[in-house]
């Protein structure tokens, strides 16, 4: 709302950088090179200066952490902007760490990670309007609905879709091994409603808003979107391999 491109950048380097020097701060994940969403880490490097390394990169001494730049110098680390899923992280035991994230550290979280647990999909069975489908979680479940066909199943802590079912049955609900970290939701219908170069294949979307809560501010605040183009059976891009005019990008709206 009421950003630029020169005060959006402003506004990320306040809430990502803070008070501390580029170098001090990190962007974690796991062998980021390897990330479908290199790209936005390879942007926030450039526009902030911040470093962008991964988990297994960062030393640690006692409470204090760092890394070695490529002189092979001591960077201390002040901030941390959080970009691991910790599903993702499960299964990277092969990945050497000299820190296990929980321990406590003279570093300051940009996005706990107890964010992602307490909102994300965990929220929305106690969510109650026209605007978000029906969610119930597995181990509450009194009885397996009768119209699965209408439901899809899923993980509760996972990304990128991995672990989603669509089709589901009455054996894959009752077969799943930790019913407390999964969910059934209703169905929503994409409608293929974008008109694409090939008029016989139109694209479905759905756009997602970023928002940020500033320190020192009374309430979040909406400030970008990201609007994701597919035509497979789910977004993303996996689902999308060997289609065209699918995607992602921004979505401008007249004003």
């Amino acid at each position: 709302g009421g950003l630029d491109s020169e005060s959006y950048i402003d506004l990320m380097r306040r809430v990502i950088v803070g008070d501390s020097r580029p170098e001090n701060v990190v962007l974690l994940e796991v062998e980021p090179e390897k990330q479908n969403t290199r790209i936005d880490f390879w942007g926030t490097r450039h526009h902030l200066g911040v470093k962008v390394i991964c988990l297994s990169k960062l030393k640690k001494e006692g409470r204090d952490l760092y890394y070695l730049d490529e002189q092979g110098r001591r960077i201390g680390v002040e901030r941390i902007y959080n970009r691991i899923i910790f599903d993702e992280l499960e299964k990277r035991a092969d990945l050497p760490r000299e820190w296990d994230l929980t321990s406590e550290v003279n570093a300051e979280w940009v996005g706990h990670p107890n964010w992602f647990f307490r909102i994300s999909k965990y929220t929305l069975p106690f969510l109650s309007t026209p605007f978000v489908p029906k969610t119930l979680f597995v181990n509450e479940l009194k009885t397996i609905p009768d119209d699965l066909e209408n439901w899809v199943l899923k993980p509760l802590f996972s990304f990128s879709g991995q672990g989603v079912k669509i089709n589901i049955t009455r054996e894959d609900v009752e077969s799943v091994e930790n019913p407390d970290n999964f969910i059934l939701q209703r169905k929503v219908e994409y409608i293929p409603g974008v008109t694409t170069p090939n008029p016989a294949e139109p694209s479905k979307c759905e756009i997602r808003m970023m928002i940020v809560w500033d320190k020192g501010q009374e309430k979040p605040r909406l400030v970008n979107n990201l609007v994701r183009m597919s035509k497979g059976e789910m977004v993303g891009v996996r689902y999308n391999k060997g289609r065209d005019w699918v995607g992602a990008s921004v979505g401008f709206f007249e004003p």
